[in-house]
């Protein structure tokens, strides 16, 4: 966004889940420095005891661009605590015009090993928590005449490659794959049921891999990871149209603004990034427009 320019998002109001460090951080900025406030969400508010990252230090980042954001502490494994969460972002921010769960904890273990609470906890993070979110954010961006909810997916969801690699073979993904495979449905047939409401539903996904306090430990030494902000400038571009114009769409990170022309910036809005670079190595089924 130049100087001269209208903010893209100002007046709305998003809530980001899992933004005190990662994927979730980066939307929350990119969303705030084009104008929206902020609501963002973790279990960590001013310290955490597990992956470096807090609330306080996203708010701070936030500020520091010239944005507006609010931090609400909330544990959404706890039922309670999930259950009451988008009300009390709309009572902090005075209403509710985009959802984007992104929150979640990626547990890889094969499935012969995989104990049956690993599995519910994926479940619970990848479907469940998006599910009760959203059922929860539709009254109020319908009573607000529309809304966007933004799923955070992952390439793993595409079938894995023939032959068979190691990571295929050895890595564990096979649940965690599954359950944002079953994201990407439920994105799209969210999508068709709240059309008519003007609610737009879209999925974005990194294109390869994004280097995140929680994916470190998944990620080998010397890796080549993608830069989160072109992951952030396309959720950014699933929170602008009306639904009738751009719904239901499964969005790659590096695929999406190459094949939409759309021009990437960094996470306060303030630099223009290169133009996104396909690696060779990139899922070849990603569908660069959209899916």
């Amino acid at each position: 966004m130049t100087d001269t320019q209208t903010p893209a998002l100002k007046g709305k109001i998003a809530l980001v889940t899992g933004a005190s460090r990662g994927i979730g951080r980066a939307i929350a900025q990119r969303l705030a420095s084009e104008g929206a406030t902020v609501v963002v969400t973790a279990r960590s508010l001013t310290q955490s005891a597990t992956v470096a990252g807090t609330l306080a230090e996203t708010v701070a980042l936030i500020e520091q661009a010239g944005g507006g954001a609010i931090p609400l502490a909330a544990d959404l494994a706890n039922p309670a605590e999930r259950d009451a969460l988008v009300a009390r972002a709309a009572e902090a921010a005075g209403g509710l015009d985009i959802l984007v769960n992104n929150a979640g904890v990626a547990d890889y273990e094969r499935v012969e090993t995989m104990p049956m609470a690993m599995f519910d906890l994926t479940i619970d993070h990848y479907l469940r928590i998006p599910f009760a979110l959203a059922q929860a954010a539709i009254p109020l961006m319908r009573a607000r005449g529309a809304g966007w909810i933004v799923n955070v997916g992952s390439v793993t969801a595409l079938p894995p490659l023939r032959p068979f690699d190691d990571f295929s073979r050895f890595g564990g993904v096979t649940v965690y794959a599954a359950v944002k495979a079953a994201l990407s449905r439920f994105t799209q047939g969210l999508a068709a049921e709240l059309e008519a409401d003007s609610i737009a539903v879209n999925l974005v996904a990194p294109s390869t891999a994004i280097l995140t306090p929680g994916a470190a430990r998944y990620i080998p030494e010397g890796y080549p990871t993608e830069d989160v902000a072109y992951l952030a400038e396309t959720a950014l571009a699933l929170c602008r149209l009306p639904a009738r114009e751009r719904t239901g769409v499964i969005a790659h990170s590096l695929h999406f603004p190459l094949a939409h022309g759309i021009a990437v910036q960094s996470l306060d809005g303030r630099t223009p990034l290169p133009t996104p670079v396909i690696p060779a190595y990139a899922h070849p089924k990603i569908q660069p427009e959209g899916l």
